[in-house]
Parts: structure tokens; sequence; C-alpha cells
């Protein structure tokens, strides 16, 4: 399913929120539709209004408080999806949105099953899932209008765990950037012992992009050393008493 055209993403996750209305955003851990939309738009790289005007599209064949798009006929193509997909339960359409929308779809869902096995059972991993590569997302489609990164090219480094997510470079230069979400406009942000240690080491090359006011409208803020920007980290230590099971052979 995540190889279906960016439309029919779209689609599903409009026909997903009409359908399931609140119990839908719960599921996913969103506080409100306009944070659902910014971030899934984002994730999906479309506009937020594009996942709700397709809400808009379904809501008149669901029991909800919105009329939607209830003056003239269903489009075509959203009928397909509604035909295929709309007879979904709760678990199963979510599962499906799930594969479309995680990047690392196999490996997210494991990793987020084995985190539902301890405490996190309110969406929350979804949330947090989500937000980051809306973060993401939101930095590759702006770093061009960023005069500091002018004429740079871009290479993603998420998943190599090198203590950055791009790396901005030419000929001459190379820059590391870590890019943080918040859903509100404050809150904290947390660097893990490899990406402060990276950033110690490369002062004034490492930068760091906040993404923040999902809830409402996505802003950012850049950090330049963020180490020595004015931000100031507090060391946070965890002792944690780790069991294992061992058999003989």
């Amino acid at each position: 399913m995540h190889d279906l055209p960016v439309r029919e993403k779209s689609i599903l996750a409009g026909l997903y929120f009409s359908k399931f209305d609140g119990e839908g955003l719960r599921t996913f851990g969103f506080g409100g539709f306009t944070e659902a939309f910014n971030v899934i738009g984002l994730t999906l790289g479309v506009r937020p209004g594009s996942i709700k005007n397709y809400r808009d599209e379904f809501d008149p064949l669901f029991p909800n408080k919105r009329k939607g798009w209830h003056q003239r006929p269903m489009r075509e193509y959203c009928k397909k999806i509604y035909d295929s997909f709309g007879g979904l339960d709760l678990e199963n359409f979510t599962s499906l949105l799930k594969q479309i929308l995680y990047k690392e779809h196999d490996l997210d869902l494991l990793i987020e099953e084995v985190a539902e096995s301890g405490c996190d059972t309110d969406g929350s991993f979804a949330k947090r899932l989500l937000t980051g590569q809306a973060a993401e997302q939101y930095f590759m489609n702006a770093f061009k209008s960023i005069p500091t990164f002018d004429g740079l090219n871009i290479r993603d480094t998420t998943k190599l765990g090198c203590g950055f997510d791009f790396q901005l470079y030419s000929p001459s230069v190379s820059l590391a950037v870590e890019v943080k979400g918040l859903n509100d406009k404050r809150g904290n942000i947390t660097l893990t012992e490899k990406e402060h240690a990276i950033a110690s080491r490369m002062g004034d090359r490492y930068f760091l992009f906040v993404v923040k006011n999902f809830k409402e409208k996505p802003i950012h803020d850049l950090y330049q050393n963020p180490l020595g920007e004015g931000l100031v980290f507090t060391k946070v230590e965890q002792h944690i008493i780790q069991t294992s099971w061992t058999t003989r052979m």
C-alpha cells in the first residue's frame, strides 16, 4: 500500500478521519484536526488543506456533526476509494494508514509493537513518529529558501545514525542539520548523547532546526551551534535495570 500515488494516500487519510472522527484522532494521539492535517499533510508532501478537503468529501456519508460537501455528488475517484476501503473497521484501517504514512513502515510498525507492549498505548508513538517525519519534510521543503543554506545540496542521513538528520554540502562546505518537531509553540527539545557530542565537535557547522506549532500553523527556528547559541541543555542521566534471560545449551 505504501506504493500508492500520493493523491490516493491523501484520500485514504481523509476517509479515515471522516469515518472515525474523534476516535481516529485519539488513536493517532492528535489533539485536534488542525494538528492532524498539518502533520499528515507534511508527511505526505501535500497541503494540509487537501487532507481536510478529502475528509469533508466523505462527511455526508457518516454520522458526524459536519455537513461536508453535501451540495454535490462525490467525485468518482473518491468514490472508488470509499468503495474499496470504506467498510474497514478502526483496527484494520488504522493499520492500513500507518503502512501508508510510516517512512520505514515495516521497521516502524515493529518498533511501535514493541513500544505498545509496555505502556505506550495512547497513540503517542504514532504522534511522535509522524511529527518527526513531518518536521523533516518541512525542512526539505524550506531549506532552499534559507539564506544560510543558499546553493547547497542536501543528503538525507536520518537512517545512518550519525548524530544529525541532513548534510548540506558543496565542494567547499559541509554542514550538519538536526531536525526536531514540537506540536506547541514551546516545549522541550532533547539531544541524544551522540547528537550532543557531534554538535560539540562541529561547532558552527552544526545546526538545530526546530519546527513547532503543528497544532495551529507550523513555523521554525534555526540555531547555528546550538550548544553555544544561548540554549541551555541540562544533562539527564537515567540508570536502567536491565533484565536478561539465559539458557544452557
